[in-house]
């Protein structure tokens, strides 16, 4: 009986976090793409705590590997970012 009461409490916690990240993350979500994904202007502010690593390319030239495409656009030094971590070298 106690999942019955607490039904409602994870519905809305579902709905919180789908409301989170938003319908463009929603394809990411999905399954691992290849595509580049640009950083546009206005950069995130605030990111989600999601672990979803990416390989982001920097402005300056060179990769970083950032715990999601949120944070990788979050910094202004990155340009672009792929849909998986960085190889290491």
């Amino acid at each position: 009986m106690r999942v019955e009461r607490n039904y409602p409490v994870a519905m809305g916690a579902l709905m919180i976090l789908f409301g989170l990240v938003g319908c463009s993350d929603m394809q990411r979500l999905m399954g691992p793409s290849a595509e580049v994904t640009q950083c546009k202007d206005p950069r995130p502010m605030v990111c989600t705590m999601e672990y979803m690593p990416v390989c982001a390319n920097l402005e300056a030239g060179g990769s970083a590997t950032y715990p999601s495409g949120c944070n990788a656009c979050a910094d202004v030094a990155v340009a672009s970012w792929v849909n998986s971590p960085c190889e290491e070298k």
